[in-house]
């Protein structure tokens, strides 16, 4: 049994062995209250803020001693599908003040760079850039099977309004303008593998297709809720390449993860990951609850195709990853890195991976 013990100022946490780890944060807590007990059963997954005391602080004072975890998240219905449980506070953040950082993926990616953020949302193709700060959570991934971003055009000489386009696009391609959603995203880094020649107009995400409509470029790369909305808008899907990625490879394609900051130390980590994953459980049971806090990042898109997206997104490959989901980004990485668009692949030491 894993028990509290305690040592001056601090609190440790002790095993059968009779080793002790020190737990995370803790020491800016200033010391338990005076006269209470130094020992509680402890459960490995429920770190240090479940021990009994027999004096329990009040709300305000349970408060004050809150650690913040600041948590980056895109505002895309998907990840605030997943967030909803600890945005509502139904899964209870333990020791920590929840501070929701909500940014575009471009932004949250250059945040990583840095490591500003305890926990971040991240696009996959970033993490070799910040393997040494963060390690992947098994829970969280966005994770497409046959379908991912699309590369879309005005309908004309490639297509009617709606239709996919027949055959290979990759020849049309050659030399014409994409516009791009971001440097660092994943669509970016498949177009790459799979479509030579382009050249990239490299923007935000939310000013791709308007980009496409002015016909500042000849085709554009779409992410987020562009890949359920394009045959309604009358665009002409090129090329869909989470389905050319299964073509080339039989595995799913994992777009963006969810990372936490290797620092943290190994008690932390496990709370967080236990704490994401209970979240991302409580939307699969209360999918309509959790559609209703998502539906203000739906940036006017109605509720039925928000639902479309979300259930694409966030499903049993959010919940665990598994084996699969670990090859799949092995497999990305060295594709990657035969062309050249990384350096090295960087070691999966993926928490609570299945």
């Amino acid at each position: 049994m894993t028990q509290a013990v305690c040592r001056p100022g601090r609190l440790y946490l002790q095993g059968s062995g009779g080793s002790t780890n020190p737990i995370p944060g803790l020491s800016l807590l200033n010391a338990r209250p005076r006269g209470s007990s130094c020992s509680a059963t402890h459960s490995p997954l429920r770190p240090w803020y479940n021990l009994t005391r027999p004096s329990a602080p009040s709300p305000h004072q349970e408060s004050a001693m809150a650690i913040p975890l600041r948590v980056g998240h895109s505002p895309d219905a998907d990840d605030a599908f997943m967030f909803y449980g600890i945005a509502k506070g139904v899964v209870s953040p333990g020791p920590y003040k929840i501070v929701h950082v909500i940014k575009d993926i471009q932004a949250l990616n250059e945040f990583a760079l840095k490591g500003d953020l305890e926990v971040t949302a991240i696009s996959t193709a970033m993490y070799p850039k910040v393997a040494n700060r963060y390690r992947i959570l098994s829970c969280g991934a966005s994770i497409g099977r046959k379908y991912g971003p699309v590369i879309l055009a005005k309908p004309g000489a490639l297509g009617k309004p709606g239709s996919k386009h027949a055959g290979d696009p990759t020849p049309i391609l050659k030399g014409k303008r994409i516009a791009i959603p971001g440097e660092n995203t994943t669509a970016y880094l498949l177009i790459r593998i799979f479509v030579p020649g382009f050249v990239p107009v490299i923007m935000n995400f939310d000013a791709v297709l308007p980009a496409l409509e002015k016909g500042e470029v000849d085709a554009a790369l779409v992410i987020h809720e562009g890949q359920v909305i394009w045959k309604d808008k009358g665009y002409v899907n090129l090329l869909d390449l989470g389905e050319k990625w299964f073509e080339a490879t039989k595995l799913p394609i994992p777009l963006g993860l969810d990372v936490v900051r290797r620092d943290l130390g190994e008690q932390a980590i496990q709370f967080i990951y236990t704490m994401l994953y209970e979240s991302i459980m409580l939307t699969r049971k209360d999918e309509d609850g959790a559609l209703d806090y998502s539906m203000q990042y739906g940036r006017g898109v109605d509720r039925e195709t928000i639902r479309k997206f979300v259930r694409m997104y966030v499903n049993e490959d959010t919940e665990q990853m598994g084996q699969e989901g670990k090859r799949a980004l092995e497999t990305l990485f060295a594709k990657a890195k035969e062309r050249g668009l990384i350096e090295k692949t960087p070691p999966l030491d993926i928490v609570g991976l299945k």
